[in-house]
């Protein structure tokens, strides 16, 4: 009698061969090299990148990660050009109305970070939405940055600790790391464990710079739009493999 097959690394659950990160954040990076590699608008990279983003959402959910965050608008990304913008935007909207219910079976809760009101009240009432829909869900919480940018998180933070230290509502002295954590707006997550960055470029760009400070990270130059659970588990099967010593030794 013939064995069975071994399953492939796209069909294993991380899980089975070691530590699965609890938070997991990814730069989606490429979409526009992707597109260009291809002789197509960039637009249409950014729909391939939105493809990438269903797989890896259920390849988390698979393989047993309880918090994905995905860098999905920079505050910088306002500097490209307008009709890219405007289509980043629409794609966003199509993306929540063609994936709302499947978030939904999928028990996906949505939270966002950053200053998504920028988008307008059109698309911030059904973002809002969307967040109040999914709010019981909790096999896995997705967190979509949004015209977030890390430094301006953590100075947002820094001023209203000053603000409570200025009405005497805590003393400057109280305040410490957890202190100025608790104010960020990732509060109440997990602490940030395994950082992915598509595309080949080895940096943060201004991505979790508080969060990130114990975090693995992963640089891989596949690009987004390649991006699918085979990477995934992958990028899982490096943090497993490492020793995380957090400074002690």
């Amino acid at each position: 009698m013939t064995p069975a097959a071994a399953p492939n690394e796209a069909e294993r659950p991380a899980k089975e061969g070691g530590s699965v990160p609890r938070h997991v954040a990814i730069i989606m990076d490429g979409n526009g090299r992707w597109a260009n590699k291809r002789g197509l608008p960039r637009v249409a990279g950014h729909r391939a990148g939105a493809e990438a983003v269903r797989r890896t959402l259920r390849a988390a959910v698979k393989n047993g990660v309880e918090v994905l965050t995905l860098y999905a608008f920079s505050s910088e990304n306002w500097r490209r050009p307008e009709e890219e913008v405007s289509d980043l935007k629409g794609l966003l909207g199509y993306y929540l109305e063609r994936e709302l219910d499947s978030l939904a079976k999928e028990g996906v809760k949505l939270r966002l970070i950053g200053d998504y009101e920028a988008f307008g009240p059109d698309l911030s009432k059904r973002l809002e939405k969307a967040m109040a829909s999914l709010q019981s869900n909790r096999r896995l919480t997705l967190v979509v940055a949004l015209n977030y940018g890390s430094r301006a998180e953590i100075a947002a933070a820094a001023r209203k600790l000053a603000t409570k230290a200025v009405s005497g509502e805590i003393e400057p002295a109280s305040i410490d790391e957890e202190a100025l954590g608790s104010h960020l707006q990732t509060h109440g997550l997990p602490e940030l464990d395994l950082l992915i960055r598509t595309s080949g470029e080895v940096r943060l760009s201004n991505f979790l710079l508080w969060q990130a400070a114990y975090a693995e990270l992963v640089f891989t130059p596949t690009l987004w739009p390649d991006f699918d659970e085979a990477e995934l588990v992958k990028a899982i099967e490096q943090f497993a493999a490492r020793e995380r010593r957090f400074g002690g030794r």
